[in-house]
């Protein structure tokens, strides 16, 4: 897949970024009182919820599995499993708020969660308790999970083909 990155709508995160972002989450989190547990968004939640769950010493980790994205669109979005109860003592994790679909279903889910996520985009920032970085609404966040390392062509030779 060709990306423009001219374009400034995409915006690669490394693993390194996560994970400092991440870390900033969880130093904004901990002062809350009376953590059961956390919940993670899947499939993007899981990594920030790992690095949560370390640095908050929480050993009780579950999972919400909602889907709403394949690789690039939003569709509908579809519950396919939640935990019991209705989310007190819980801090339910995301990597990112785009639209707040999700989040509104969990939110539904879960009432009682407080909701974290690393990222934030304008157009749903109200639906999250707590997020550290917030993101231009038109910006695509590239995750590490979503990308590979490959080598890249040169400017030059990317010139040429653009214009033959």
């Amino acid at each position: 897949m060709d990306l423009d990155y001219t374009a400034n709508r995409y915006l690669p995160v490394s693993w390194e970024q996560m994970h400092r972002d991440t870390r900033q989450l969880s130093a904004s989190l901990m002062e809350l009182e009376n953590i059961k547990g956390i919940v993670c968004v899947s499939r993007g939640g899981l990594v920030p919820g790992a690095v949560i769950a370390r640095e908050l010493d929480i050993r009780f980790v579950d999972t919400v599995c909602i889907v709403s994205y394949d690789d690039r669109a939003q569709g509908e979005a579809k519950v396919l499993k939640c935990p019991e109860g209705d989310g007190e003592g819980i801090i339910v994790v995301d990597d990112l708020v785009d639209s707040g679909r999700t989040l509104q279903m969990v939110k539904k889910l879960l009432p009682k969660a407080h909701i974290a996520t690393v990222y934030a985009k304008p157009m749903a920032q109200e639906i999250v308790d707590t997020f550290v970085v917030p993101v231009e609404q038109d910006v695509w966040l590239l995750f590490p999970w979503d990308m590979e390392m490959l080598p890249n062509t040169p400017l030059v030779e990317a010139r040429r083909k653009t214009q033959s």
